[in-house]
């Protein structure tokens, strides 16, 4: 990976050889543990400076306590979010929205958005998204006593349900999740490649609500008004990719890691079985200690923070699997405890910019395990297999095949 040269306002004593990308644990490895490989940060420095940290190589500030990371989320004003990274691959500059908004327009289109993903909508979608869950777990246990729960399982549950959400059949569906691999996990070729095309289905999405509606979410985007006006073709296809993208990856990254800690882990798993009831607050847990997702800002100013000289256009990483193991935050951090109690758990981000897509995803996991706990017996790591998990901006996991021969 290409790396960048320290600035020349980076004390060389706060540089530290570090990647989600690449650090021990991180890159595509058998039986790896990147989230405790992370972990590990918490033994040095709270703050320190990466060459290398982003997909394209860029070096970030890494701030590793949950009270600062919780600060730099707060203050958009100081840290933006404005930084075009999806279009920045096709060399194009328009934000992803409302992701890449900073306040007032920010508040304007998630006031737009919130209802759409409310707890209230979440509800309403429950009943279909149990439903898809049950169909393929059946399906799983119909055909034998083992399977490869990303591919026939975790992927197809999450990715059904924001198609479903986005008003899509699921006879694409494989495709999708290709594109959403090759962007979010891909090299230099794979990752132009797939954001063109997902341009492009969105584009072409849109074109077509606008020509017949029907009720979904793009006919929603495409027929909305800000302010008195109806949304521009840039904005449209900036929300648009935005909710594409979110939907490909995270959930199902979270059901691979959670069924691998529980396939590894038999009497939390046995426990779970036997009181179904503790799954919504062991999901809380297992979120916090599987979080998939690190948070970049970009210093708007000059600043000097916790020590650190962050300087205007300095990235800053607030990487949630590392506040999720910090010491100060939670009692033994690496230790999986399914009945930990106040859970203030940073997975689904922090400040104005909190996951949108929160309420969804959280049900989602909790059906996810409640369905598969229910209709699976006992489930091992299938013997002499080994999944392959990742880092990077999204960590990842698969080939993840499970046994209850």
């Amino acid at each position: 990976m290409a790396t960048n040269p320290v600035p020349d306002h980076v004390p060389p004593e706060m540089v530290r050889d570090f990647s989600l990308f690449t650090s021990p644990g991180m890159p595509p490895t058998l039986n790896g543990d990147p989230h405790a490989a992370v972990a590990r940060v918490h033994d040095g420095p709270p703050i320190f400076y990466s060459r290398y940290n982003t997909q394209d190589g860029r070096g970030t500030w890494v701030i590793t306590r949950a009270a600062d990371q919780r600060k730099v989320l707060q203050d958009a004003e100081t840290f933006s979010s404005h930084r075009s990274i999806f279009s920045s691959i096709l060399g194009e500059n328009w934000p992803t929205i409302p992701l890449e908004l900073d306040p007032p327009a920010h508040g304007v289109f998630r006031s737009l958005l919130n209802p759409l993903l409310s707890p209230k909508r979440v509800l309403a979608l429950e009943p279909a998204v149990r439903e898809r869950a049950v169909e393929l777990i059946e399906r799983i246990a119909a055909s034998g006593t083992s399977c490869d729960v990303m591919k026939d399982f975790a992927f197809p549950f999450a990715v059904s349900t924001f198609l479903r959400f986005l008003g899509l059949p699921d006879d694409r569906l494989d495709t999708f999740v290709g594109w959403g691999k090759d962007l979010l996990h891909g090299d230099d070729k794979e990752r132009p490649v797939a954001a063109r095309t997902i341009v492009a289905f969105i584009d072409e999405l849109a074109a077509m609500r606008r020509q017949e509606a029907v009720d979904d979410f793009m006919t929603f985007i495409v027929q909305a008004q800000v302010e008195g006006r109806r949304l521009t073709d840039t904005q449209v296809r900036g929300i648009g990719v935005l909710v594409f993208v979110a939907g490909l990856d995270t959930v199902a990254a979270a059901i691979g890691f959670d069924l691998a800690y529980l396939a590894r882990n038999l009497k939390d798993q046995q426990l779970l079985r036997s009181e179904p009831d503790r799954i919504p607050l062991a999901t809380e847990e297992l979120l916090r200690a599987y979080s998939p997702i690190q948070l970049i800002r970009v210093a708007t100013k000059d600043i000097d923070f916790e020590g650190a000289p962050i300087r205007k256009g300095d990235y800053v990483s607030c990487a949630t699997m590392i506040a999720n193991r910090d010491p100060a935050e939670f009692a033994c951090p690496n230790t999986i405890d399914l009945e930990r109690e106040d859970n203030r758990h940073e997975s689904f981000g922090y400040g104005p910019h909190r996951c949108l897509g929160s309420h969804l995803a959280r049900r989602e996991i909790v059906i996810g395990l409640e369905e598969w706990l229910a209709r699976i017996p006992a489930f091992r790591v299938k013997q002499g297999t080994a999944p392959i998990t990742s880092g990077g901006h999204v960590f990842g996991i698969e080939n993840l095949i499970l046994d209850w021969s």
